[in-house]
């Protein structure tokens, strides 16, 4: 209660709140992502090569009829025709599809991929947005990466999470991130190369700020390049670019927010307005949004999400509070969410 009221009244600045509620988050066993014991942290499998716009289509297409993609797809032979790209790429491809949750491991079935829903309805061939031209697909596979993985699915993009979660300034260099993930792996007792590492920040960081390249394959501008949330302040000097998101739909921001409760607040029926700002892996955090954008969002759960989310500020205590709700009524709800996504813009 003492940090809640300190946050309330005496509005600390952005990076204060961040450590306040990290602090204040530990002591209620919620950890972030890359601290929690079971987390496996992951620098490599992209190739250096930024995700691409079509790259998930790609991959998307080659699936069965019943939504499985055969592992062996990405490794035969004819994977560089079928791709239309070099081997590199398609280990990259393959790469993202796994890390944005277009696949996950089938539990029946280990020679296949399984497609979940959501990129069911985003990539068939009339579907939401079958060409990622909708800013919504760039999110989603913003929060995938940066954020949360789906449940299903192990996280592969621990410099994605680790930039946009523990990186407290406005702005950072390139050596400074190799130098504390180099220290964040030590404390976790991985042995990663330096060399790895660099290939990973750089990787990163060119997704949202692609640089100047004379290989049209290799430049295609980068999925994610679209949403400003990165921009490069001088050589090897970059800086996050904070406040409104105007293409970021409220659906996302809630279907972000829902996921967030399930995997780190689903014993809680309530999350703070600082948990949901400021915390760890949260959309506020994840997405770079101000604290009046934040609220705007919130002020609209009750209707958005009819009734299962609702925010409440009542005596200088602003939370949303959570229904009671089945796992089959909370999975219907976040399709609704991504249907709804693709439609308000």
């Amino acid at each position: 209660q003492t940090v809640k009221r300190y946050l309330l009244l005496d509005k600390p600045s952005s990076d204060m709140l961040f450590l306040l509620v990290n602090l204040s988050s530990r002591r209620k066993t919620m950890e972030n992502l890359l601290e929690q014991p079971s987390y496996t942290p992951h620098f490599s499998g992209h190739e250096t090569f930024p995700l691409k716009q079509m790259w998930l289509k790609k991959s998307y297409d080659q699936k069965n009829i019943d939504n499985t993609l055969d592992k062996a797809t990405f490794t035969q032979d004819e994977a560089i025709g079928v791709f239309g790209v070099g081997k590199n790429m398609v280990s990259s491809i393959k790469h993202w599809s796994l890390a944005c949750g277009l696949l996950e491991e089938s539990n029946t079935n280990k020679g296949v991929f399984i497609i979940p829903k959501e990129w069911d309805l985003i990539l068939r061939d009339k579907g939401l947005d079958p060409f990622c031209e909708n800013p919504s697909t760039a999110w989603l596979v913003h929060w995938r990466l940066a954020g949360l993985p789906a449940s299903n699915s192990k996280h592969r993009s621990t410099t994605w999470c680790y930039i946009f979660n523990n990186i407290t300034s406005s702005s950072f260099s390139r050596d400074n991130i190799v130098e504390r993930l180099k220290d964040y792996a030590a404390e976790r007792n991985l042995k990663i190369s330096e060399a790895t590492l660099k290939r990973d920040v750089e990787a990163c960081i060119r997704s949202y700020c692609p640089k100047s390249d004379n290989n049209i394959e290799e430049n295609a501008e980068p999925l994610l390049s679209e949403l400003g949330l990165i921009q490069e302040e001088s050589r090897g000097m970059f800086s996050f670019k904070r406040g409104q998101k105007y293409t970021l739909s409220d659906h996302i921001f809630i279907f972000s927010l829902i996921e967030f409760w399930e995997s780190l607040y689903s014993e809680a029926n309530t999350l703070s307005f600082e948990t949901i700002a400021y915390g760890p892996s949260s959309p506020g955090r994840v997405f770079k949004l101000d604290e009046d954008s934040v609220a705007d969002r919130l002020a609209a759960l009750e209707e958005k999400t009819n009734g299962f989310l609702k925010w409440s500020d009542s005596s200088g205590i602003r939370q949303v509070v959570i229904s009671n709700t089945s796992e089959k009524e909370l999975a219907n709800l976040k399709t609704e969410q991504i249907i709804m996504a693709y439609g308000d813009l």
